[in-house]
């Protein structure tokens, strides 16, 4: 069945533009005015008959209550007003209202989740002053203790068990809601017997435990990176005594079992982080605000339980071994792909796309629209969880899909380091000026900036961000270069490259090309030969750092020819012949080397027979070693093989 898109004016407050709309593929009503209020009927009608949008995001909770009265699914909602409708330029955001309405046709994929149950075991932090009263406050819906950090000759212990009480220093904290393991030294809990008041047994040291949330009240550093990320963790600033009762409250909702949403896939094969015991790539360890990237071997580990879904480790990883998932990178495309040729099958030119999340940028761009100038015609907003998982490859490929320019809207929570990198990057594979990070003061400030960037056309033909993450970059990079044979020098870090041997040094030893995770250098089977493939390096310095010689160095570039693709070779030698049998084996240099080193210098070297071995293959060094006079590996006369026969006969003779 055909989606239908029910449109509403908002009382006659913006222009919507019916025809360019239904270019999208999707069957318009008539313009209401007073959808949520007076024409309320006629959404529920068009809501009953199924498969409905709507045309509003503020009214959502309303419409979702008119089809649950009806029986039906809630109907899908896509927001015009703020992101097309209200504009100094609402005139001509015909395209753009297309464009807008085609994404919001695309199927959403599933997201994976996993279930986090929180029986409420609740640990507060803070002085007793201020913790043991919101631990009092909390003792009903949850089990709590309370850990103060006055020292236990001041306290005065409450006489109401109602909640644990306990003194110490908590030196390790680790997990997440659900799951948080704690280490306490100096532990002292309470005595509950004899007359008077409560007191202390002795301190301990090393104590364990666990709970399922922490609410921190002691106004100490935070317990972990990131802290507003770390689900289960509340934090408030004990002088505040709103916020402190703000995570009070909150705390008393955390009891039950949650949907936590699984945003990244690791593929461990694929990931380039150690070989060997030598470190190469560790972009995702670097990056990850939360910390729930770690080493795990020659691997790093993820745990999605302390995972916030910010996507910085996806678009930062040069293999492909970390994903996005929630949506995977290919749906991204999609959306991406799906707003410029909505856009220009409605009758528009040249595009811009604004990257925001929807919490800050969201706001943002409503509250320019409400009061300010709002977004201009050609802008289009891409609404994201996070804006740190738009990297280097999505935005080349907003390029080549056929935007103009792209700018990214940066919110407080945003990893600016990284967006700022990745960025770089983009701008030198070929984006150029046409990639901004916007950080406005208000929703005015962004206004301007985007009605006073120049207008300019798209950079290339549009082309088809299909594949990989690297393999739509370097297509997009490729049609936004028209010189297609060009080899772009990117800045230090980026994950292309070449790499550089100093044959001088270079004993063909070939380590480098076991340890490779790429397989971008590899050996030859038939000769002494280190070949390399420049498409598949990710620059992950193993090679690098195992390199006995020293002989390698990384030139981080991006070759557009098709010889990025096939294997060249960067250092090879005359393999040296066996005297005995002819057979090439060895490196000649490095055969002559040792000769020259060992050959009547060294004690197990010095006849000539023996000095003679080493210029031997394999087989024929193990032959000519078993058959010499002082062979290791010789033994007495093999005896006679006893039988049956000798057995009788040396009965008879006694």
């Amino acid at each position: 069945m055909a989606k239908t898109l029910i449109l509403c004016d908002c009382l006659g407050s913006q222009e919507l533009d019916r025809d360019r709309i239904e270019s999208a593929g999707v069957a318009c009503t008539r313009i209401h005015s007073a959808l949520c209020t007076a024409e309320a009927g006629d959404a529920a009608g068009a809501i009953a008959a199924g498969d409905a949008i709507v045309a509003c995001r503020q009214e959502r909770a309303r419409f979702e209550e008119i089809a649950e009265d009806a029986g039906v699914p809630a109907p899908g909602f896509v927001d015009l007003r703020d992101r097309a409708g209200w504009s100094d330029e609402a005139g001509e955001a015909g395209p753009k209202q297309a464009a807008l309405v085609a994404e919001a046709l695309l199927p959403a994929p599933p997201t994976r989740t996993a279930d986090v149950p929180s029986e409420g075991r609740c640990l507060v932090l803070g002085r007793s002053a201020v913790a043991l009263p919101a631990a009092e406050r909390l003792s009903g819906p949850l089990a709590v203790t309370a850990l103060v950090s006055d020292e236990p000759e001041d306290l005065d212990l409450p006489l109401d068990r109602g909640f644990e009480v306990v003194s110490g220093r908590l030196t390790a904290a680790a997990g997440a809601l659900g799951g948080f393991r704690l280490r306490i030294d100096a532990l002292r809990r309470i005595e509950p017997g004899g007359r008077g008041g409560f007191a202390f047994a002795a301190p301990r040291d090393g104590a364990e435990t666990e709970c399922d949330l922490i609410l921190d009240l002691s106004g100490n550093a935070p317990l972990f990176p990131a802290p507003g990320k770390r689900e289960g963790y509340l934090r408030a600033d004990p002088g505040d005594p709103n916020a402190a009762a703000a995570a009070v409250f909150e705390a008393g909702q955390t009891v039950g079992t949650f949907e936590k949403p699984l945003y990244v896939r690791l593929e461990e094969t694929l990931c380039a982080h150690s070989r060997a015991g030598k470190t190469g790539c560790t972009k995702c360890l670097d990056a990850c605000p939360t910390g729930a990237v770690a080493p795990a071997g020659d691997h790093v580990a993820v745990d999605p339980m302390v995972c916030a879904g910010c996507g910085t480790c996806s678009a930062l990883c040069p293999t492909g071994a970390i994903s996005y998932d929630a949506p995977p990178p290919a749906a991204l495309f999609k959306r991406i792909e799906t707003l410029a040729a909505a856009y220009r099958a409605a009758g528009g030119a040249a595009p811009r796309l604004l990257v925001a999340d929807g919490g800050f940028g969201a706001e943002m761009i409503a509250l320019a629209a409400r009061f300010g100038r709002g977004l201009p015609a050609d802008v289009i907003p891409l609404e994201l969880d996070a804006v740190a998982q738009f990297g280097h490859a999505e935005m080349l490929a907003a390029l080549g899909a056929g935007f103009a320019a792209v700018d990214v809207l940066a919110s407080p929570r945003s990893e600016r380091d990284h967006l700022e990198r990745e960025l770089a990057l983009a701008a030198a594979m070929g984006g150029g000026a046409r990639l901004r990070l916007l950080d406005p003061a208000d929703p005015d400030a962004l206004s301007e900036a985007l009605y006073g960037a120049p207008a300019a056309p798209p950079a290339a033909d549009p082309v088809l961000p299909l594949g990989s993450r690297r393999q739509v970059a370097r297509l997009a990079a490729k049609a936004l270069n028209p010189a297609g044979d060009a080899v772009l020098p990117l800045p230090e870090g980026a994950p292309y490259g070449a790499v550089r041997v100093d044959t001088e040094a270079c004993t063909l030893c070939l380590a480098c090309v076991s340890l490779c995770p790429p397989g971008a250098l590899a050996d030859n089977p038939d000769r002494p030969q280190l070949r390399f493939q420049e498409d598949a390096c990710v620059q992950c310095g193993l090679c690098q750092r195992t390199c006995p010689e020293s002989a390698i160095a990384l030139e981080p570039r991006l070759d557009l020819s098709d010889a990025a693709f096939a294997h060249r070779i960067l250092n090879e030698e005359d393999p040296y012949e066996c005297v005995e049998c002819g057979k090439p084996f060895g490196v000649k240099s490095t055969v002559e080397r040792i000769v020259a080193e060992l050959a009547g210098k060294h004690s197990m070297f010095a006849s000539e027979d023996a000095s003679r071995m080493i210029r031997m293959c394999d087989d024929c060094r193990i032959a000519s070693q078993y058959h010499s006079e002082n062979n290791p590996f010789a033994s007495g006369a093999r005896p006679r093989v006893r039988t049956t026969d000798d057995y009788f006969s040396g009965r008879k003779d006694h």
